[in-house]
């Protein structure tokens, strides 16, 4: 296996092939930028972070990534079952996740290494591979919701421009040979793939933006939302449980197939011991403000549209789009919604199967571009028969689903601990005294929490199931 070891710049060119989004960066760019940001952190604080704003990426890119059918269901089901009162999930969530991304940013950035190789060598094998296949089985199972809310959006969609009656299976095809398409273009055509990828990304927040005109045209209690971020449990309405929402709202904010492939997106953009500063800068400013500033927005244009429309598990997705139908008409608003569904939908399948792909060129050692490196791109593509099953949870599917990969999230956190406590790693970069502290208590803290959420969750899914 190839994961254990590091063979240099060769590795590193290859890895950068096998990245999407990520090109080899220009080193004659790279050595200018890597210049100013040596003068930046000799700077005041507020000329610093002024001139970060200038390269910020990764984060924003894991940010856009993140918001997808998890965190969207999540945050709408709150808002439309429970009002105000979940508000302070997805923000905890994504500040526990970035607590750990920051200490894997250090990592990578102050080593040079890959996470694979490195967590392999300092770790132990058995754990390296424990991470990487519970990234591929999370990117498995994650792609029955996504395939679930794509077919039910395109059904909806068709429905609302005259089409009525096109089956959620027959959509769930079209995406599937749509998301074949595209997979094989990664390595090919990479114009073709950011152009799309942008689309994506753009309609998404285009999406977020309309719900901040929702929330602008329509009443809301501003007292009320300040409260929902103090943390609470209300009792279970309408057959869901708070307790469920919760535990899908934390695990969506950071999956541990986004923790595999981050360390990897800052390498390929060739960052490096100058990129740290600027690294913890881009997760708060392009990661944490934009996923909670948006999961925020859900939570408050449901809480303002649908808390009285008694929104069960079942609900339809059309049922879901008078978010923003409410205000701007039944027709053309739910339509909007509904290409805002597909969109997460799309770009979070499309990142399942780079993902899958990405682990087999890494732990086998397989080319990027090869039959068999494509062929493991297609592990997730069971997932376009969730509508067979759970076509009638259109968007529920992604709260257990994403229960269920939260659970594997403290797999990489011990991973990343263990590294964190290596000398043999990190070697003086190993962080000491209250920052080194604050690191570990950070991991620590973030992994007694998911466990701590999930696993109640699951024991009383399981008690149910065998009740």
């Amino acid at each position: 296996m190839s994961v254990g070891h590091d063979d240099g710049a060769g590795d590193l060119a290859e890895v950068r092939q096998g990245l999407r989004m990520a090109t080899p960066p220009d080193p004659a760019k790279l050595e200018q930028e890597k210049a100013t940001l040596r003068e930046l952190d000799r700077a005041p604080l507020g000329r610093r972070w002024a001139g970060y704003l200038k390269f910020i990426g990764p984060g924003y890119l894991q940010s856009a990534m993140t918001l997808g059918s998890g965190t969207a269901m999540s945050s709408l089901f709150a808002g439309a079952v429970f009002g105000y009162q979940l508000l302070w999930v997805a923000p905890l969530g994504m500040l526990l996740g970035i607590v750990v991304m920051g200490v894997v940013s250090h990592q990578t950035l102050s080593t040079g290494q890959r996470v694979l190789p490195a967590m392999s060598t300092h770790a132990g094998k058995w754990l390296a591979g424990a991470f990487a296949l519970a990234a591929v089985v999370a990117s498995i199972v994650w792609h029955f919701p996504q395939y679930n809310l794509a077919a039910a959006s395109l059904s909806d969609a068709a429905a609302r421009v005259g089409f009525d009656g096109l089956p959620q299976m027959a959509s769930s095809t079209i995406v599937l040979v749509w998301a074949v398409l595209l997979s094989s273009m990664y390595g090919k055509s990479a114009r073709l793939v950011r152009i799309y990828e942008r689309f994506l990304k753009y309609t998404v927040w285009g999406i977020v933006l309309l719900l901040a005109w929702v929330v602008v045209n329509t009443d809301t209690d501003w007292g009320a939302v300040a409260r929902g971020f103090v943390p609470s449990l209300p009792e279970e309405r309408n057959g869901i449980s708070s307790s469920d929402l919760v535990v899908a709202g934390l695990a969506a904010a950071v999956g541990i197939n986004m923790l595999l492939l981050y360390p990897y997106s800052l390498l390929a953009r060739g960052w490096g011991r100058e990129h740290r500063g600027l690294a913890r800068f881009d997760l708060f400013a392009g990661m944490l403000v934009p996923y909670a500033l948006a999961s925020s927005l859900m939570v408050i244009a449901a809480a303002n549209t649908l808390v009285d429309k008694g929104v069960a598990k079942t609900a339809a997705i059309g049922e879901l789009g008078a978010v923003l139908g409410q205000v701007m008409g039944p027709v053309q608003g739910t339509l909007l919604f509904d290409l805002g569904m597909l969109a997460m939908a799309l770009s979070t399948i499309t990142l399942h199967m780079v993902c899958c792909g990405f682990v087999a060129m890494e732990w086998f050692g397989l080319p990027f571009g090869s039959l068999k490196q494509r062929l493991c791109m297609l592990l997730p593509v069971p997932g376009f028969l969730a509508p067979l099953f759970w076509g009638k949870l259109a968007g529920y599917l992604a709260i257990p689903t994403t229960i269920l990969c939260g659970a594997m999230l403290p797999i990489a956190y011990v991973g990343f601990l263990i590294l964190q406590r290596s000398k043999r790693y990190l070697g003086d970069d190993r962080p000491r005294g209250v920052r080194g502290f604050v690191a570990t208590a950070g991991l620590v803290v973030a992994g007694i929490v998911m466990v701590a959420a999930v696993g109640p969750v699951i024991v009383a899914q399981v008690a149910k199931l065998f009740g």
